[in-house]
């Protein structure tokens, strides 16, 4: 068997791995969404959705440049490795798992300290930054999370770097079917206590989510002993996460601000707070969930793309590469433009039947169009990372996110929220073009 098929093998094997892990999670989560939307309401789901931009940002701070540098660099000592399973010295690497015990120390270190910041800084957070009150015993309940979110992260980027998926899979799911049943034993008890419903069930399903997360994946790990210097793998880490993270990090504090900015924008357009809630829980909670179904399959393609470019880059096979990036465009193009075609056709029975809200339905047909073009910058972007042009796909988020925010500050009072989804279709275009664009030279 040839170079490249036995580097393909691992793709096709973790991305089906991923892709029906995922797709049993997100159709879980769909019925989930409907639950929610039923026992909260639309301005419960708002508020709920509120708290996620900060949710996003502590995870980019702790954990998200360290995953891929985890993901990498365990791909690179795999690649690098004899059959002892230890990196020659002149490759300047460690072994695998001491890349995983130095992403954990880091990880856990930067997580303690934002579960202290988000727990005793819950009510400034919410009132200043969210502009909801409502939202700080929500952050409050969500702070538990960060270390254990931490932690289950790291060790999927290690699995994910080694190319075996079936951790990384299974506790996605395990995850998500902890999550729902937390809350709903919460919300039978709730019930026969006659005790009211609030969103706070929801968070406290997101903590037993991620415990349960974890208990799981730390089961499957094995002992195994550090190679290298433990301190050299630290080192590594660190240098590759630290603008990762730093880049991370800007891309979601302008996520948060853009999506704390809709609400208010919402309200000088001319609807009451309970409106402006109710509008922003139908596009977030409801009709941009349903848009992203299918993205399950392009984020199955990048989790596992990401460290078999790293390692094809090490072998130095361009050739690998270039046909990677042939074939995920060709693949992506043809499944977006088959859900545009399924969204224009549906959208807007899936918003009456299956959310009972029209304006859901009005969403997902427009949101509809960009999907070719959301789910080619996805995958492109991971080929990007997995090459190290890591600050390219930095200013390509930037580039879309400052096209969604200046609809929102200009186009939502004049226009309402439809000028935001022409911003988001926009910003999508614009990402993957200058994608295809840049790899085309680069390679």
């Amino acid at each position: 068997m040839n170079s490249k098929s036995l580097q393909s093998h691992p793709v096709l094997t973790g991305t089906l791995l991923l892709t029906i892990a995922g797709l049993i999670s997100r159709i879980i989560g769909f019925f989930y969404r409907i639950f929610l939307s039923q026992t909260i309401g639309a301005e419960g789901v708002g508020i709920y959705q509120l708290i996620f931009p900060l949710y996003a940002l502590t995870f980019s701070l702790t954990v998200s440049g360290i995953q891929t540098a985890i993901s990498r660099f365990t791909a690179q000592a795999v690649a690098a490795s004899g059959s002892n399973g230890i990196p020659p010295k002149d490759t300047g690497l460690c072994n695998d798992r001491c890349y995983l015990t130095a992403g954990l120390i880091l990880s856990l270190f930067l997580s303690f300290l934002c579960t202290l910041f988000l727990y005793y800084f819950a009510e400034p957070l919410a009132v200043s930054f969210l502009d909801e009150p409502r939202c700080k015993v929500l952050l409050e309940i969500l702070s538990f999370t960060v270390p254990f979110g931490a932690i289950h992260a790291c060790i999927n980027g290690y699995y994910y770097g080694l190319k075996k998926t079936f951790v990384p899979a299974t506790s996605q799911l395990f995850e998500q079917i902890i999550r729902v049943g937390c809350v709903f034993v919460i919300y039978q008890i709730c019930l026969e206590q006659h005790r009211p419903i609030t969103v706070s069930m929801a968070v406290w399903g997101l903590v037993a989510g991620e415990v349960g997360s974890v208990l799981y994946s730390v089961s499957f790990l094995r002992r195994g002993k550090c190679y290298g210097s433990k301190l050299l793998g630290l080192k590594q880490i660190f240098f590759m996460s630290t603008p990762l993270c730093a880049n991370r990090v800007l891309v979601n504090l302008l996520q948060s601000v853009e999506a704390t900015m809709i609400p208010g924008q919402l309200k000088d357009y001319g609807y009451s707070v309970s409106e402006a809630l109710s509008v922003y829980g139908v596009l977030t909670g409801m009709s941009m969930p349903m848009v992203l179904f299918p993205s399950v399959i392009t984020n199955s393609v990048s989790v596992m793309l990401l460290p078999v470019i790293a390692e094809a880059q090490e072998k130095k096979e361009q050739h690998y590469i270039r046909n990677a990036v042939r074939k995920t465009c060709f693949y992506c193009l043809v499944l977006g433009f088959s859900c545009t075609f399924i969204f224009l056709l549906l959208g807007k029975w899936m918003g009456r039947v299956l959310f009972a809200n029209e304006l859901a339905g009005t969403f997902i047909v427009i949101l509809g169009w960009m999907c070719p073009f959301l789910y080619l910058s996805t995958t492109l972007s991971s080929i990007l990372n997995g090459l190290g042009k890591t600050t390219i796909t930095f200013v390509l988020n930037i580039v879309g996110l400052a096209i969604r925010i200046a609809f929102v500050i200009w186009g939502i009072p004049m226009f309402g929220i439809k000028a935001y989804l022409w911003g988001t279709l926009l910003s999508q275009i614009v990402m993957a073009v200058a994608s295809i664009g840049i790899l085309g030279k680069k390679i």
